[in-house]
């Protein structure tokens, strides 16, 4: 069996554990009578799109052997662009044109740090968790902006039929995008072989630098689509909107299966840890299972699908 065969092998045996995971989750919270509803499922997506949209790039980031800790004050930031500078009288297509600007700038900004300057993943972006979420306090004074045009509830509290919500649709469209850009394109080969090997990849003829540069852009450009959504979810702008964010964000990753280390990974195994994250919030909550005792919950469940990935891994080396 050639290298390629066994990596989709390994590929469909994780996802299938995956989907394993998500029936039992359906099979013991259903024991609340409510929690296998079709608009229960959804409310419990619609409550993690935001998470979902960061850990798409968060994917492709992480498969480069990098990390991004900012994602969380990033939101925070592209949410109070848009409500403050609508409040200060921009029109709202401007205001969400300027978020939009916002998020990629602050991918943007990561990257070059990390490329360029050559400093580590880990400090430039934890620098920047602070600093984010420091300019989106001190532009606001710490204040908050909760009126918005009545069309942009569109965006973050709609639904169609009455049943799916807007955003949920917007989530699985975006995610079918991503999975085709890793793997219908060379941008997605790129990203894997760098993830593998980056001085192989560069000696290949692979443009690590601008590789690097596009993954930044590119979660920054989600963390901002996020930010729109989530801002219209919650109807405000704050600027201590998504505190902890990146912890759920990198916890769905690495629990769909991709590798800390670089170089393996999938979209479809990411929007399967997504669902799983989603699916144990809802049913706790409505088990009535205290909040500290959840988060217990949430830990080992996660230790066990990164143990479950890594049992995956050995047997089949």
């Amino acid at each position: 069996m050639n290298k390629f065969q066994t990596f989709i092998r390994k590929d469909s045996a994780r996802i299938c554990m995956l989907l394993l995971i998500i029936v039992v989750e359906c099979i013991v919270f259903s024991s609340t009578g409510y929690f296998f509803t079709a608009s229960n499922i959804f409310d419990a997506l619609r409550a993690s799109v935001e998470i979902g949209l960061a850990a798409l790039g968060m994917t492709f980031v992480i498969m480069t052997t990098g990390i991004d800790l900012s994602v969380g004050s990033l939101l925070a930031l592209v949410s109070v662009t848009i409500g403050f500078t609508y409040q200060a009288g921009c029109p709202f297509v401007l205001s969400l044109l300027l978020g939009l600007l916002v998020g990629i700038a602050g991918g943007a900004f990561n990257g070059a740090l990390i490329v360029y300057g050559r400093l580590h993943p880990f400090v430039v972006t934890l620098g920047t968790f602070s600093f984010y979420r420091g300019i989106a306090y001190a532009a606001t004074n710490a204040g908050a902006v909760s009126v918005f045009p009545d069309g942009y509830a569109l965006a973050g509290r709609a639904y169609i039929l009455g049943v799916v919500p807007v955003q949920v649709v917007v989530f699985v469209v975006l995610t079918i995008l991503i999975w085709i850009l890793s793997k219908k394109t060379p941008f997605g080969t790129y990203v894997t072989a760098m993830g593998y090997n980056e001085e192989a990849a560069r000696f290949s003829g692979v443009q690590i630098r601008k590789i690097k540069m596009l993954v930044y852009i590119l979660i920054g450009f989600l963390v901002a689509a996020a930010a729109i959504i989530y801002t219209s979810r919650v109807s405000t702008a704050r600027g201590n909107a998504a505190i902890g964010m990146e912890l759920n964000v990198i916890a769905a990753v690495v629990l769909g299966g991709t590798d800390i280390k670089g170089g393996k990974g999938t979209i479809a195994g990411t929007f399967l840890g997504v669902v799983i994250l989603a699916f144990l919030k809802n049913g706790l909550a409505m088990l009535s299972i205290r909040g500290d005792w959840a988060l217990c919950v949430t830990g080992i469940v996660l230790l066990l699908g990164i143990l479950l990935n890594r049992a995956l891994e050995v047997r089949q080396e």
